[in-house]
């Protein structure tokens, strides 16, 4: 999700739904406000939970499916696809048929993809039950602020608001724990399934709750204007992300079959298509996905590069690390899982605090985020090179990490959305909610394969190997993250 920009110190800035009708002002309120923030939390929570408990468990899903590192990926990955491309669409289903109705629907759909991804007895439908996965979630997900906005004014807004900011800083903290307690745990020797089956009786009980809570308001709330979903543009969209994204995770373990060329290149043709589209539908009055003229807008190109940028790094630094620490150090999922939680409570800390701190500092934050996390991956990789678990100075380029992606990600966020003009503000929120999951999915296509094509170059087995792997990813996404510094120097006028 993003947020209502501020770029200078002050209270936490107020999120805007992704790609959505903007909401100023609050409809009316309802007598049961604390049931309604609590129920769309807990769903948002379960989501947000879900997207990082799966990478520990990722190693252990591996051995007991028998699934090669490309098909590791897409489950990974999977999840970002239809959770990047349907997150507008899911949006503008709330304000067409109600943001009530169509967050349980999205809960409901996410609920069942999670029972059936924890009942897969192969990882192909893995995969599968992971889209239908991400599909629910982008669904039930851009609900949550528009129902937080339309049911709270005032204080009371404010309070909402800094609730949810603080369930995603303490997600994806939480996300890694739990995920190693639940595959460490084994219960009943389901092994890494729990991971999955936790959301269904949370869902279950959320979808009941959800009904005699939600369902009244959107009865009584009024309805907004209604935008198109533009679903031309959604197949084009869809299909080209799918097919860039396929043969990069399976093509280096099939030799770089012509299948793999030829998707890529039909990948690419689609979405000069798909871009095209949206530029005539814009002429013609319509409401693209992506709307061209927010892209024109000054700063737009360059937020666009930065946050595509610092989440590839954070999707294959996560991604590779996890492989490490499991495969080739023999770290239990709990231990994995722990090994994390600096990189994300820094994170969660810092994306929370940074508007506090001197205004003098603020516009040299992003290039030193990008600065400081070039040089705390690169020390993670050179710390852990020797195969070994390295020193007390691994922790601190871990917390280096979470200092870093916070300071590139939330300051350039946050200033792109500032000059753009409220009537554009949707479609600015929506766009770069969509590039931050893009990113992240680039990020475990592109770095997870150099890793994995590094590890069997190399032909050899145990740590050592493993870890010269992970030192030619940590330094790769160090290069990425140095560019993401100098990026400013040619994107800022554009």
């Amino acid at each position: 999700m993003t947020t209502t920009p501020r770029t200078g110190p002050g209270p936490t800035p107020l999120p805007l739904p992704a790609g959505g009708d903007v909401i100023s002002k609050a409809p009316g309120t309802d007598n049961r406000p604390r049931s309604l923030l609590t129920l769309v939390l807990a769903a948002q929570f379960m989501a947000l939970l879900d997207v990082f408990i799966v990478n520990v468990a990722a190693p252990t899903i591996g051995t007991d499916l028998h699934a090669s590192g490309g098909e590791l990926q897409l489950v990974i990955a999977g999840y970002a696809i239809t959770y990047s491309v349907l997150l507008i669409t899911g949006a503008r289903l709330g304000g067409r048929f109600g943001h009530g109705r169509i967050h349980l629907a999205g809960l409901a759909v996410f609920t069942a993809a999670s029972l059936a991804c924890g009942l897969a007895q192969g990882v192909t439908e893995l995969i599968v039950f992971r889209l239908v996965q991400g599909a629910g979630s982008a669904v039930m997900i851009p609900q949550v602020l528009s129902l937080i906005q339309r049911h709270f004014t005032g204080e009371a807004r404010v309070k909402a608001l800094g609730a949810y900011s603080a369930v995603l800083a303490v997600g994806a903290a939480a996300g890694q724990v739990v995920g190693g307690i639940l595959v460490s745990a084994d219960l009943f020797g389901t092994g890494w399934r729990p991971v999955f089956l936790v959301n269904v009786p949370v869902g279950l009980v959320l979808l009941v709750v959800g009904g005699h809570v939600l369902l009244p308001g959107d009865k009584a709330a009024a309805r907004e204007p209604a935008r198109g979903l533009d679903l031309p543009g959604l197949v084009l969209l869809g299909a080209a992300v799918s097919l860039f994204t396929v043969p990069l995770v399976l093509g280096q373990e099939e030799d770089w079959p012509l299948w793999s060329w030829l998707s890529l290149g039909v990948g690419a043709l689609l979405f000069g298509l798909f871009c095209a589209y949206e530029s005539r539908l814009a002429l013609r009055g319509g409401a693209p996905l992506i709307a061209p003229r927010v892209l024109r807008h000054p700063g737009m190109a360059l937020a666009v590069f930065r946050i595509t940028a610092v989440m590839a790094v954070n999707g294959g630094f996560l991604f590779a690390l996890t492989l490490h620490v499991q495969g080739g150090l023999g770290y239990s999922p709990l231990r994995a899982g722990l090994t994390f939680a600096p990189t994300a409570v820094v994170f969660g800390l810092v994306g929370l605090t940074w508007r506090n701190w001197p205004v003098s500092w603020q516009r040299a934050l992003t290039p030193a985020g990008f600065v400081i996390t070039a040089l705390a991956v690169a020390g993670v990789g050179l710390d852990l090179k020797g195969g070994d678990e390295g020193g007390a100075l691994l922790y601190v380029a871990y917390a280096g990490v979470g200092v870093g992606l916070a300071l590139a990600f939330s300051p350039t966020l946050t200033r792109a959305l500032a000059t753009v003009a409220p009537e554009n503000a949707a479609d600015a929120s929506g766009l770069l909610a969509t590039v931050t999951q893009l990113g992240q999915l680039i990020g475990v296509a592109a770095f997870g394969t150099l890793f994995l094509n590094r590890l069997e170059s190399l032909r050899g087995l145990g740590a050592y190997t493993s870890a010269e792997a992970l030192l030619a990813c940590m330094f790769a996404l160090a290069g990425t993250a140095a560019v993401g510094a100098v990026s400013g120097l040619v994107l800022r006028r554009r």
